[in-house]
């Protein structure tokens, strides 16, 4: 290999480097800086540098053995804490994601009616994410908030919301449940979960059955 393709190597590896420390999920962070570590000992190898080498297949082994700790089937446990309107820790939890939240859900204002179903879904007893809902009078269950905190970002809490075991749906009869996503990565969030384009109350949403959506 020509010294400029290798050169061109080393920053492909340091490239990933550096985005992988950009990452929010642990996940992400892991399987990123994965990818640079070993891009980055191939360029070793390509110069012969081999303290390089040897510094980055410690790292690959360090990231594979998280790794395997975050993908093993570790038992968590889920459950769901319904909450009342006025809940100083709701107030509180949403005022201090706001940030966050306004980027995934955009226009989102956190109003108590007596129609709400509010939740946090507790990972491990931690609050991992909240979820607010408006119950319609046919049943349906409009998603106002469904916001995960980034390092819970990996479908699990999604997973356990939207199944018959947060008992927040079907044992009260709401089957149906639709959101209008106010960003692209909320779309995707909906799509990835099963949910699929309709029209509710006169505008375009996104809606799925409780039996459609993924394991």
């Amino acid at each position: 290999m020509s010294p400029a393709a290798a050169e061109l190597v080393g920053y492909l590896g340091s490239a990933l480097i550096v985005l992988s420390l950009t990452r929010t999920s642990i996940l992400q962070l892991r399987l990123v800086g994965l990818a640079g570590s070993f891009t980055f000992a191939v360029y070793g190898l390509l110069i012969q540098a081999y303290p390089i080498v040897i510094v980055n297949v410690v790292i690959v082994m360090v990231h594979l053995f998280f790794l395997q700790k975050l993908l093993s089937k570790k038992k968590e446990f889920f459950t769901t804490l319904e909450l009342n309107a006025d809940s100083r820790y709701l107030a509180h939890f949403v005022r201090f994601h706001e940030t966050d939240i306004e980027n995934h859900q955009p226009g989102f204002s956190y109003e108590p009616r007596d129609n709400q179903v509010r939740a946090f879904i507790l990972r491990d007893m931690v609050p991992a994410g909240l979820f607010i809902g408006r119950a319609c009078d046919d049943g349906s269950v409009q998603v106002e908030l469904d916001y995960v905190v980034p390092q819970y970002r990996d479908f699990k809490v999604a997973e356990y919301l939207y199944s018959d075991r947060s008992g927040l749906f079907a044992e009260k009869g709401r089957r149906r449940i639709w959101a209008r996503p106010g960003s692209d990565i909320h779309v995707r969030y909906f799509e990835r979960l099963g949910f699929q384009p309709t029209v509710v109350e006169g505008g375009p949403a996104l809606m799925a059955d409780l039996d459609a959506v993924v394991r």
